[in-house]
């Protein structure tokens, strides 16, 4: 469903998230049925592929409602309380207007002015410099904003961060990026849990289960014959699950690049519709640029914020633009101006560091009185009686 304006776009996102919650239960049945084909393989070692596909089947029939009741009982967790699990990773608490006035009343004047209404407003105690929208419906919307980034930004630029987060709030980018982490997550886990038995079941066999069994069946040459066979092909069905449950993990990280890198475009047209200053959020984002990174934060956190500088193999798999090309959207079509990019900060903190340690030969200079002081006579020598700046008094 393509998007060609502001309300087709969050009408797309609402198609996408309901196309992805139908994804998620797909994703499970595919992972059932690997963790069926891996569990018949442990307990009968000496049957065709066939016979293993059927009985797969078989236990994914069975398996059909329990698994369909965890992936329901999943997202109504995940519903309920997922903003809970964010706020326990980011450690970010819900300020009012006493606690943040000059934030708290940006905010307010942004959502008045568009009728938008007030989500919460959380602060993260970290130096980095970003911001983060979530919550799925009116009553969870919440924007997060570090006290690193309250430090940095002048007011202007902090009510184009509040404003790019309102139009992701607005444009219902919020609600496809929590689904997105919702399905990602739980394919995750399974997928992990079940890598975790297969690789305990097969190192921890001593003989009496999985297909090694067929060794000890040597009495006749038929039953040699018989066990080669059904040793083949349960190889070839363990294949076939792990082949599963890698596809199944590869789709989940697929769902993630179904976010378009368009939404960030759009909220910062967004910001610049609610503010009127391109320049504002052309200014945060170089100050926010390479600056962002929350110590401790898991990568589906990092895809909520206004810049995600973990980027993915030749940015194949970034979840974000850079902010080169979002900045020169900015100037291209709002008029701004790129006063370009800034220092970088690990550069500028190693030189710091360095002109603290490394210890001054040099006496301190003299205060700096103007042309009529004494700070014209040369270091160490004092100036003569009846010399003046420009030669002796007369």
């Amino acid at each position: 469903m393509a998007a060609y304006g502001l309300y087709t776009h969050i009408a797309s996102n609402k198609f996408r998230s309901m196309m992805m919650l139908a994804g998620l239960f797909l994703l499970i049945y595919v992972l059932v049925y690997a963790g069926a084909l891996l569990a018949e393989v442990f307990l009968h070692s000496d049957r065709s592929v066939e016979f293993y596909l059927r009985a797969a089947a078989h236990d994914l029939v069975a398996a059909f409602p329990w698994a369909t009741i965890a992936a329901a009982l999943w997202i109504v967790i995940a519903y309920f309380f997922h903003q809970n699990m964010i706020d326990a990773v980011t450690g970010s608490e819900s300020v009012t207007r006493k606690e943040q006035p000059r934030l708290y009343n940006s905010l307010e004047n942004l959502c008045i002015s568009r009728g938008i209404p007030m989500p919460k407003l959380k602060i993260m105690d970290s130096p980095a410099l970003n911001a983060f929208a979530s919550g799925l419906n009116r009553r969870q919307y919440s924007i997060t904003v570090t006290t690193g980034l309250l430090k940095a930004l002048n007011d202007q630029e902090m009510e184009a961060v509040l404003g790019h987060e309102l139009t992701h709030i607005r444009n219902g980018d919020v609600q496809l990026m929590v689904v997105a982490v919702i399905i990602a997550g739980v394919v995750g886990f399974f997928g992990e849990l079940f890598f975790r038995m297969f690789t305990n079941l097969q190192w921890n066999s001593s003989g009496s289960s999985g297909w090694s069994s067929s060794s000890s069946s040597s009495s006749s040459s038929s039953s040699s014959d018989s066990d080669s066979k059904g040793s083949g092909g349960a190889v070839i069905v363990v294949i076939v699950a792990i082949a599963l449950i890698v596809l199944a993990w590869a789709l989940s990280q697929v769902v993630k690049l179904a976010l378009s890198r368009t939404r960030e475009y759009l909220a910062d047209a967004g910001s610049v519709e609610l503010t009127k200053n391109p320049d504002a959020m052309i200014s945060a984002l170089r100050k926010i640029e390479g600056r962002g990174e929350l110590p401790g934060a898991t990568s589906a956190v990092m895809e909520l914020c206004v810049d995600n500088p973990r980027q993915g193999f030749a940015d194949l798999f970034a979840t974000h633009p850079s902010v080169q090309s979002r900045i020169d959207k900015l100037v291209s079509f709002a008029g701004g101006r790129d006063p370009g990019p800034l220092e970088a900060p690990e550069e500028s903190s190693a030189e710091a560091e360095e002109t603290e340690a490394a210890p001054s030969s040099e006496p301190p200079p003299l205060p700096n009185k103007g042309p009529w002081s004494d700070a014209a006579a040369p270091i160490g020598i004092p100036p003569l009686p009846g010399q003046g700046p420009w030669g002796p008094h007369r």
